[in-house]
């Protein structure tokens, strides 16, 4: 049987509740809060890393394992899919059953997962890991700002999710880079097994430094039933997100998944009125400053995602980069979320998030008006600036919006909050990518044909102006083997050109959402719980 100690408890006339350092039994390195940041920000790497680093080994993996294209775009959907759909549940299970135990447990996954893929001779296995990879990822993801949440008193806590965020964005962004790296000079098999060592690390720390903190009033049951609806109903959305670019917008596929998903969605609110203990308690949405920082955060992620989807194809493709350089390229984005996510954190403890939060967006809205006037021969130094701002825009938001999803939920709900951040992320993340996605189709089939006109070039069949279509959507010249010199010059001026008046469209598009975002931003306030961590209960 397990004893549960109250500790650090403050009524209205108190003082501020301690620093969890300093209470007993905490002492020492257990339960210790900033080497508990340490712990789980290792943990956490794994799987930001993951999101990004793999999409430079999918061609070796193609190559390898002989695969089609079809099956390597699974490496990345499966992962996707299965942490987006998980994300919620996984933090339920740390509300019930403690976060320190499904953080372990997430790492322990995780890893094993990673050195299976490594391991694996066939595209059916990696696949059916990298899923596997998902799942025990969106138990780390909820777990860890579970944990931070409960051993970071209020005043500090801004910081260690500015600390947390600046992790995340350091290795989404350095993924690429470190992908890059081992996939040239040792394998693809690499880049998995290097998750191997990290997870031993954070186990390890996990094991020595992690102490269990539990809400006296944390849910004591299951919504076995809430759980089916929501987890079928994101699974309808996000598939059909990711099956739209393929499927068309106008594809009655499409439709009928995005329609499933909002009958699922309706019956699992309903279902959750009903229930005893729900999944997702609906009265968390009545705070408005919550409500707000979950439709930030989505939207701060079609903005971000959705226009740097198109900047990788613009460096490699038009630029002729290699992924090396072109993610060193990236490096003042990440620089800037780097050295910006500590000081937004201490900036949003001294101000509150709404100032913050909105002048993020008014950055990320004008860096991305800015990506909207590259050209072809854009130089180094301007793709820079547009990339640092970006990054300078994107930090206050990621630590504000978290922190006002978190905050303004009760202690006993933090995993959920936690899910709830996540998810909004990874489906803004596929929604960005799926909408300026149909926008850069539609501008370069509208385009492409006239300018290839324009530029005297023999006229294509429908078939083949389609085939031109889909490879200058990446920024592919589709120049023929054998084709003179001269006339593949022209083709691939038409192929740049009509790519990035496309890429400045979905630029601008992502422009506005920001700007509509800064609005949004407004409506959030700190966490009125935020407290509560300080109070919560150790194990």
């Amino acid at each position: 049987m397990t004893s549960q100690t109250t500790i650090g408890t403050a009524g209205p006339g108190d003082t501020a509740p301690a620093d969890p350092s300093d209470r007993s039994p905490s002492s020492g390195l257990r339960g210790h809060p900033w080497f508990t940041l340490i712990t789980v920000a290792v943990g956490v790497m794994m799987v930001a890393l993951d999101g990004t680093i793999v999409a430079i080994a999918n061609p070796a993996i193609q190559k390898d394992l002989n695969a089609s294209f079809a099956d390597v775009q699974w490496i990345t959907n499966g992962y996707f899919l299965a942490l987006a759909v998980s994300l919620i549940t996984a933090g339920k299970l740390g509300d019930r059953f403690g976060h320190r135990q499904t953080f372990l447990i997430g790492v322990v996954g995780f890893a094993a997962a990673s050195g299976a893929i490594g391991l694996s001779g066939s595209i059916a296995l990696v696949v059916t890991f990298r899923v596997l990879q998902g799942l025990f990822g969106a138990l780390l993801m909820p777990a860890a700002l579970g944990l931070l949440r409960a051993t970071f008193p209020a005043e500090k806590l801004n910081m260690a999710i500015g600390i947390w965020g600046m992790v995340i964005g350091a290795s989404t962004a350095g993924g690429p880079i470190l992908g890059g790296v081992l996939v040239e000079h040792v394998n693809w098999q690499s880049v998995f097994f290097v998750n191997v060592p990290v997870g031993v690390l954070a186990l390890a720390l996990g094991t020595l430094i992690l102490l269990d903190h539990r809400a006296r009033n944390a849910p004591r049951s299951f919504d076995i039933l809430g759980i089916v609806l929501l987890s079928g109903a994101m699974f309808c959305l996000v598939w059909a997100l990711i099956k739209a670019p393929a499927w068309g917008w106008g594809d009655g596929r499409t439709w009928t998944f995005v329609a499933v998903s909002a009958v699922g969605f309706a019956v699992f609110s309903f279902w959750e009125t009903k229930v005893k203990e729900p999944l997702i308690p609906l009265g968390l949405f009545r705070s408005v400053p919550l409500s707000a920082g979950v439709v930030l955060m989505v939207l701060m992620a079609i903005a971000f995602m959705g226009g740097l989807f198109f900047v990788t194809f613009y460096l490699q493709n038009v630029h002729g980069m290699s992924p090396i350089d072109a993610g060193l390229h990236l490096l003042p984005l990440t620089g800037m979320m780097i050295v910006g996510s500590p000081l937004a954190g201490a900036m949003i403890t001294r101000l509150g998030p709404r100032i913050p939060l909105a002048g993020g967006m008014a950055a990320t809205a004008i860096a991305m008006y800015g990506m909207s006037t590259l050209k072809v021969d854009t130089g180094s130094a301007t793709m820079s600036l547009w990339f640092a701002l970006l990054g300078l825009g994107l930090a206050p938001v990621m630590v504000g919006a978290t922190e006002v999803i978190v905050g303004n939920a009760p202690m006993e709900l933090s995993g959920v909050a936690g899910g709830l951040q996540q998810a909004a992320m990874q489906i803004g993340g596929s929604l960005g990518t799926a909408v300026l996605g149909a926008v850069m189709a539609s501008k370069v089939d509208g385009d492409l044909a006239g300018n290839w006109a324009d530029a005297g070039l023999p006229k294509l069949t429908p078939a083949q102006l389609d085939q031109a279509s889909e490879a200058v959507q990446v920024g592919v010249a589709p120049v023929a083997k054998g084709t003179p010199e001269a006339i593949a010059a022209k083709i691939a001026d038409v192929a740049h050109d009509t790519f990035i008046s496309g890429m400045s469209l979905a630029s601008l598009v992502a422009a506005g959402v920001a700007a509509v975002a800064v609005l949004v931003a407004l409506l959030t306030k700190r966490g009125e719980n935020a407290e509560a961590g300080a109070g919560a209960a150790h194990i």
